[in-house]
């Protein structure tokens, strides 16, 4: 590629250089054969379904998007909705499932079931009764579960039989699928579990009749109606959701069992299945077993905290041999319980990455939070990944795939022994080069970008750079982290982008600094990071600091000019939160708790009320479509500034969401970015 095309577009035409590069994997329980997604060829944007034989090396693509359809993708609203609570952005095939001895794969393309034969490599299309969403094929390999509809159905694979298992009893129920806090809080985004042996199911029943109704327009074509959603805003009522074990005969057993929030549910062979459960204020956790024949339930553990309890990724879960795995706090650790045993010491466990015999894998970090790396837990803690980076890993029998970034090395790198999956992603036109630092007397981990061409003792006007909220963190020891930031730093900043309290990867205490107060410490935070930033950096200019985010950090960004116009001068604001009661429940009541409980808490947090203390340039940005932090938060605070004479500037997005994933809108709003802070900074 030649460097004639800028940054900005090519970040925009790859989807931030996503497209190309492989993903999704998963492995053959022998370790024999290892599946991913990619595109059918380099120069195609659909992913397409590969299998990579272990020991040879060579790949196979099973399944090509290109063949499959002579229509364009045509997605059924709910996938659609469904995407945008995971963010995927992809194309073609974006997610699929494998038989338990990995001669099965199923996955929708175009609101289409299809399944791939992994012996010899045919692929066909199911008939089904609707828009197909989430099609999991059983363990057995004998028939597709799928949902339509908002009715969970499963299609048998040799006769085509086509048998709805759980049908909606009301215009607002759906089961087989998650509710939006799941999806969009808790990470979980499937509403039904396939039993072992593919004879049952457990599905979630989803009653959104009790959630509140709002109304997202599209302005720029007044002739088209609002469409209708169900939001559950903090303090507010959310979805009931209740779980059923359903029968391929008919047979349907609801699950004895209530409670406020699903966090998951884990059905293996290693025990019955598990159902874990949190209370509307997320201080208590419980895990049941449940007796599928009856619907009856044993609370097998109690988790408590006094301010709240993560959600943890990949356990609860059961060994093979019927331990119970799960990741518990330890002090100020998030450590690996097996049983009545913590495995690990040391470390802070993110998530279990597989469970097999005679070790557990998870990723933790170890000390330095911008590192994650790869661990075996058994009788041992054996440390498998060793280049500095951010690593992830998936196993099959002895057969372990190693998913690696690094601070030098564009992209992720991923490794099955002596072979590497190769990714047609296209390379950057820049290489980020930041500068990882520890800031202050909390030890905030940052990084400082200064523009490629930067000469010594030039003075540089400052933009912060973060996120800077709970469950994301942007200080990595990866080269794709950086990439916008380097970019905005040549256009002439010296960029910051600083982790403050509250951001993952740290413990216990570090996350919940921010209790009852996101305003304070994420603020905090970032002003010690600037001012010790620039004892180490000379040639960062104080009198010239701006601050751009987006979604916790466009709310950071507002916050920042609006409460310390004294250290930023200029602040750009991308789908901020404004009013947090606004925000949704699980999310906004874990951190702040029940409006009604806390009144003042969310007035003390929210920005409405400071708008008359607007004395800098702002530029609100926002997506008129966005369905997670809806426009409403942008128009409220910009009415409120107007009311109280304060010039900004206000950027609706027309049918943009909280993704932003249209080219040109992505493209050029980096650079109208970077004009107004240039203007601003004068």
């Amino acid at each position: 590629m030649g460097n004639d095309i800028s940054f900005p577009r090519q970040q925009a035409r790859t989807q931030r250089f996503t497209v190309g590069a492989p993903r999704t994997f998963a492995v053959s329980s022998d370790g024999a054969r290892v599946f991913f997604l990619r595109p059918a060829t380099a120069t195609s944007r659909a992913n397409g379904l590969w299998e990579l034989n272990t020991a040879t090396g060579v790949e196979r693509l099973i399944a090509d998007p290109a063949t499959l359809l002579t229509d364009p993708e045509d997605l059924p609203a709910e996938e659609k909705a469904r995407r945008e609570r995971t963010r995927e952005s992809g194309a073609g095939i974006v997610g699929y499932t494998l038989s338990k001895d990995a001669s099965v794969a199923s996955f929708a393309l175009s609101g289409r079931l299809f399944v791939a034969d992994l012996t010899n490599g045919a692929v066909r299309e199911l008939p089904t009764q609707g828009g197909v969403i989430d099609p999991r094929v059983d363990p057995t390999g004998e028939r597709v579960a799928y949902v339509t509809r908002g009715t969970l159905r499963v299609v048998e694979l040799d006769s085509g039989e086509d048998t709805a298992v759980a049908v909606p009893d009301g215009e607002d129920v759906t089961f087989g699928l998650a509710e939006f806090i799941a999806a969009e809080e808790m990470s979980r985004y499937r509403g039904y579990w396939w039993e072992p042996g593919g004879k049952r199911l457990i599905a979630a029943r989803v009653n959104n009749a009790p959630v509140q109704r709002w109304y997202i327009a599209d302005p720029a074509n007044p002739g088209t109606a609002a469409t209708e959603i169900a939001y559950p805003a903090a303090g507010t009522t959310n979805a009931t959701v209740s779980l059923h074990v359903v029968s391929l005969d008919g047979t349907f057993v609801p699950v004895l069992l209530e409670f406020d929030y699903l966090n998951d549910v884990h059905w293996s062979s290693g025990g019955a299945p598990l159902i874990t459960t949190q209370t509307r204020d997320q201080r208590t956790r419980r895990i049941y077993s449940l007796a599928p024949d009856t619907g009856s339930v044993t609370e097998l553990a109690v988790e408590t905290d006094p301010t709240w309890l993560e959600v943890t990724d990949g356990a609860p879960a059961w060994t093979p041999d019927g331990r119970l795995v799960r990741i518990v706090g330890e002090g100020d650790e998030y450590a690996l319980q097996v049983g009545d045993d913590v495995l690990t010491a040391g470390l802070q466990v993110r998530r279990v990455l597989d469970i097999a015999d005679d070790s557990i894998l998870v990723s933790a970090s170890a000390g330095d939070p911008t590192q994650v790396h790869v661990y075996s837990v058994g009788g041992t803690v054996e440390k498998l990944s060793t280049e500095d980076g951010v690593h992830s890993a998936i196993r099959g029998g002895d057969t372990v795939v190693l998913v690696s970034a690094t601070l030098d090395r564009f992209g992720a790198r991923v490794t099955i022994g002596d072979h590497e999956i190769e990714s047609w992603a296209e390379t950057p036109v820049l290489k980020a080069s930041p500068r990882l630092l520890t800031l202050g007397e909390r030890s905030i981990r940052a990084a400082l970008l200064l523009p490629s061409d930067h000469v010594p003792g030039t003075k540089l006007p400052v933009l912060m750079d973060p996120y800077g909220g709970p469950h994301a963190q942007r200080v990595l020891s990866s080269q794709n982290s950086f990439l916008a930031s380097q970019w905005l730093a040549d256009q002439g900043f010296a960029v910051i982008v600083a982790d403050g309290r509250g951001t993952p990867g740290r413990g216990l205490a570090w996350e919940r600094a921010i209790a009852y107060d996101f305003a304070g410490p994420t603020l905090e935070d970032q002003v010690d990071a600037l001012h010790a930033a620039a004892a180490v950096e000379p040639d960062l200019d104080l009198t010239r600091v701006a601050i751009r985010g987006w979604s916790y950090g466009g709310y950071l960004s507002a916050l920042a000019v609006l409460r310390r116009p004294d250290v930023f001068h200029a602040g750009i604001a991308g789908a901020p939160v404004t009013d947090w009661r606004l925000y949704d429940t699980h999310y906004t009541e874990r951190y702040l708790g029940h409006p009604d409980d806390k009144p003042e808490v969310y007035d003390s947090n929210s920005l409405i009320a400071d708008a008359d203390k607007l004395s800098r340039p702002l530029m609100i940005i926002h997506g008129l479509a966005d369905d997670n932090v809806v426009a409403a938060h942008t128009l409220r605070l910009s009415s409120a500034l107007l009311a109280a004479g304060r010039p900004h500037t206000v950027l609706p997005l027309s049918g943009v969401t909280h993704m932003t994933p249209q080219e040109q809108v992505a493209e050029n709003l980096l650079l109208l970015q970077v004009d107004f802070l240039k203007q601003s900074l004068s």
